[in-house]
């Protein structure tokens, strides 16, 4: 049991008890534990769509506990470690097993790739794009997301029978194979707008299926990847019960610009701004936090942006965190007045 006092939770002031890792009262609660002193605790942050940080990719298969210790320095507590395409065996290599670690802990991988269109390929390795094979993926082990593009062969046939959440992206479909897609069983848009049609008043393409289904919708909102407007845009069309704020970060997050590795392609960050030799933007340099502080600067409401970034994400994965309430799993941040993170609180006990 742990009791935390006097925590500023959407600008009340709070005690807080949990007990074997569960969030067990709430409110003023007698007895003696860690005096908050009025700082901010927000539910711990689930970066659904993150492939690195401080040097350390994904893909590379080692030296992954090192971007959960940044994301924990960064008030994030849960993730999901994003693939790109590259060959099904160093897919493989990298998804048979979650590695314990320190900071955010790692909940299961989103594979981005290899199942998208090479027209709306972004910074991913063409030639290893494939058609969607659910033989295939049934033999990958601990995947808890994929982003697909339905218009592929197979498409719904895999959207049909897969285990893990579906999200359509990196797709070149029209609106009628979107809404195909979402019908068979996908419930999300991956990184919304990037690396897919635009919304057209006469081709609304998946975007205008999204809006139709009420699906959820992931955004980068670090301000580069999509102007201020739409974001905005989005939250009022999706609201914060849709709409999922992801970092989709690289491994030069947390670094100086440089030139950098991504996907097995040689990426420039200049300013900040990841691209390919080619152009085209190449993830983020911005972590989950990070841009959850963008959208409260854009104008979206601060208690729906963290919950854009926390409770959402964790309740399209049907997971029971990123709230602070009873039976919720007690994964918290504590922040500053900067909304900088402090530290991580996640009693197991």
């Amino acid at each position: 049991m742990a009791l935390y006092k006097n925590a500023r939770v959407n600008g009340e002031i709070v005690d807080i008890k949990t007990e074997n890792g569960k969030i067990t009262e709430i409110g003023k609660i007698s007895g003696e534990g860690e005096d908050l002193k009025g700082m901010q605790l927000v539910a711990g942050l689930i970066d659904i769509h993150t492939h690195g940080a401080v040097g350390v990719d994904t893909m590379d298969g080692e030296n992954i506990e090192k971007i959960s210790e940044y994301l924990g320095q960064n008030g994030v507590t849960s993730w999901l470690p994003t693939t790109m395409t590259v060959s099904m065996e160093d897919i493989k290599k990298v998804t048979d097993t979650i590695p314990e670690t320190a900071g955010a802990k790692i909940l299961g991988y989103h594979l981005e790739g290899p199942y998208i269109s090479k027209a709306r390929k972004g910074a991913q390795n063409e030639k290893y794009i494939k058609d969607p094979d659910i033989r295939e993926f049934k033999t990958l082990k601990n995947i808890k997301m994929v982003t697909i593009a339905p218009e592929l062969a197979g498409s719904m046939e895999f959207i049909k029978n897969c285990s893990a959440a579906v999200s359509i992206g990196h797709t070149d479909c029209d609106y009628d194979t979107a809404i195909k897609a979402i019908d068979a069983g996908a419930i999300c848009l991956t990184h919304t707008f990037n690396t897919m049609p635009a919304l057209n008043h006469r081709e609304p393409g998946p975007i205008g299926a999204a809006i139709e289904k009420n699906i959820y919708v992931q955004v980068i909102s670090d301000g580069l990847h999509l102007h201020k407007s739409i974001i905005k845009m989005l939250y009022k069309t999706f609201g914060a019960d849709r709409m999922v704020i992801i970092s989709d970060s690289m491994r030069a997050t947390g670094l100086a610009d440089g030139e950098y590795e991504f996907g097995g392609q040689p990426i420039d960050v200049v300013g900040g701004v990841a691209r390919t030799k080619s152009g085209a933007l190449a993830g983020s340099t911005t972590n989950l936090l990070g841009c959850v502080k963008k959208a409260i600067e854009f104008g979206i409401p601060e208690e729906d942006a963290f919950k854009m970034a926390s409770e959402t994400p964790a309740k399209l994965l049907g997971l029971k965190k990123g709230k602070i309430a009873v039976g919720y799993d007690a994964e918290l941040a504590l922040l500053d007045k900067n909304k900088n993170a402090i530290k991580l609180i996640c009693p197991k006990d």
